[in-house]
């Protein structure tokens, strides 16, 4: 809902497309949308449950993000708490992506409406543990990937200035490739300019399909030092996993649900270039322990973030929606 409230353009289109659910809801088995965590797709959300009303004991919402949701439900936001609420006790279903943003639906009466069902990684993207092995074999430069949209809060800025921070040996020693897009050409001008004379230092721009995954399989070690404000659980966490890398992160909205710091990497405070630059001093030369994550990073994407497991979770909320329907 980028755009906001204030285009016409984006009000019009959302109002289509709330006539065309209330339009097309009566014949529905089972009714399935993400809902939004800005406050202005949060009143679109309000006015398609109101749209369904009658039909909500057969909706299931899927929240894919946790902090921007969790100040919509907070008592500093009393009419829209209130609403939501309202809404939801009436609902069939509710996906959260971890454990971390059960308290988000606090309020919710009937608990067992909230199910978890984390992301995935796609299958494309898992590798094996002979690759892994070889990767690992030479860490001489260290690679270290940032895969994300670069917006101020992600962490990218941070990763630069703890780059720059390191002295001259450990720069050496390291190489960091940047891949992603930019909210505006002012903000990639500005971003390229910190790091402008250090080759090591690489941005790629968006990326895609193979090229995405050869990044993620050549990398060592991938860095999201995130405190996004709409950050869930970072599908490119699970992707790190399946493509055997050792990963950086903060311990912000639903990432602690799938990682733990000294199992699957390193954990930094967020916001702190210099958390980021011990981390990065710790990783140089710790192959071994860096391998060792990566190893246990693929079998746990292996056996808990596939597609497969992804589908049959979210297909064991939608059956047992249906199923509460026609009994």
């Amino acid at each position: 809902f980028k755009q906001g409230i204030n285009s016409i353009s984006r009000i019009i289109n959302v109002l289509k497309i709330i006539y065309n659910i209330w339009k097309n809801k009566e014949d529905k088995d089972v009714i399935y949308f993400t809902i939004s965590q800005s406050y202005a797709g949060n009143l679109k959300d309000i006015l398609i449950y109101l749209a369904c009303y009658k039909q909500l004991s057969k909706m299931i919402i899927h929240l894919h993000g946790g902090a921007g949701m969790r100040n919509i439900m907070s008592e500093k936001n009393k009419i829209l708490h209130w609403l939501n609420t309202f809404f939801l006790n009436k609902m069939g279903a509710i996906i959260i992506l971890g454990n971390r943003h059960a308290d988000i639906y606090a309020g919710i009466n009937d608990q067992r409406k909230i199910h978890i069902v984390p992301n995935f990684a796609q299958t494309y993207l898992f590798t094996n543990t002979a690759t892994i092995q070889h990767k690992f074999e030479n860490t001489k430069p260290l690679k270290i990937l940032f895969l994300s949209n670069l917006l101020p809060s992600k962490g990218h800025i941070e990763l630069v200035q703890a780059f720059l921070a390191l002295d001259e040996t450990a720069k050496s020693a390291v190489e960091i490739d940047f891949a992603g897009g930019f909210e505006s050409k002012e903000q990639e001008t500005s971003f390229l300019k910190m790091s402008d004379g250090f080759k090591q230092v690489r941005y790629h721009g968006k990326v895609e399909g193979e090229q995405k995954k050869k990044l993620f399989i050549d990398a060592h070690v991938f860095c999201l030092p995130t405190y996004y404000p709409y950050e869930g659980q970072p599908i490119s966490i699970l992707e790190a996993y399946a493509t055997g890398c050792a990963v950086i992160t903060t311990d912000h909205s639903g990432i602690y649900d799938v990682f733990t710091d000294g199992v699957n990497g390193f954990g930094v405070s967020k916001k702190s270039y210099l958390s980021l630059k011990s981390a990065i001093e710790k990783a140089i030369g710790s192959t071994t322990l860096l391998r060792n994550f990566a190893m246990n990073n693929l079998i746990t994407a292996q056996n808990n973030y596939t597609t497969d497991n992804y589908n049959s979770n979210l297909m064991v909320v939608i059956n047992s929606v249906y199923s509460d329907i026609i009994v």
